[in-house]
């Protein structure tokens, strides 16, 4: 088995990317209050900053800083993961070790994390997230993706509305 090596930096700023196992489906985007009210939840036990996030059908990308003192993010993926699929009926295709293992056959068992160590580094992945449901052909401008934290950014003055433009002048921001 692989040997996976999380790095944990106490009060860190992570990025994530998460997956649903079934890459064609679109659970995320159809049950996005029950994702909202997971994560909710789980802030309120475990607390932790939301920089930018964007959720898309089959995955999502996140930024979070967590508290000082604190490096334990598995427990709030782990959480989140847990509330979001027992919100939701049980339709989805079991392995046969996933029903040896009572699991459900939502999520991807593991996910990419990266510690966000330089200003340059966080401002690349927030634009990389930002971007990705235009990148992933869902949109023709970033506006108009509701399920992101760009809504915020705009709000705030951090971006404009029309940041990123269109699929035929953003190829920048998506390399």
């Amino acid at each position: 088995m692989p040997n996976y090596r999380r790095s944990f930096v106490a009060g860190g700023c992570y990025f994530f990317t998460v997956n649903l196992l079934e890459r064609q489906r679109t659970l995320l985007t159809d049950h996005i209050d029950l994702l909202r009210d997971s994560v909710r939840r789980v802030k309120v036990l475990y607390p932790f900053h939301i920089d930018a996030w964007v959720v898309l059908p089959d995955h999502m990308h996140a930024i979070w800083t967590l508290p000082p003192g604190t490096d334990d993010f598995p427990v709030r993926w782990r959480l989140i993961k847990l509330l979001f699929s027992k919100g939701l009926p049980r339709t989805e295709r079991l392995s046969s070790a996933r029903r040896q293992r009572d699991e459900r056959g939502i999520w991807q068992r593991r996910y990419w994390e990266h510690t966000i160590t330089t200003d340059r580094d966080y401002a690349q992945h927030v634009d990389y997230l930002h971007a990705n449901p235009l990148k992933h052909g869902h949109v023709k401008r970033v506006c108009d993706w509701p399920y992101s934290s760009f809504h915020r950014y705009v709000r705030e003055g951090i971006l404009p509305m029309d940041w990123c433009g269109n699929v035929e002048n953003s190829l920048n921001v998506l390399d």
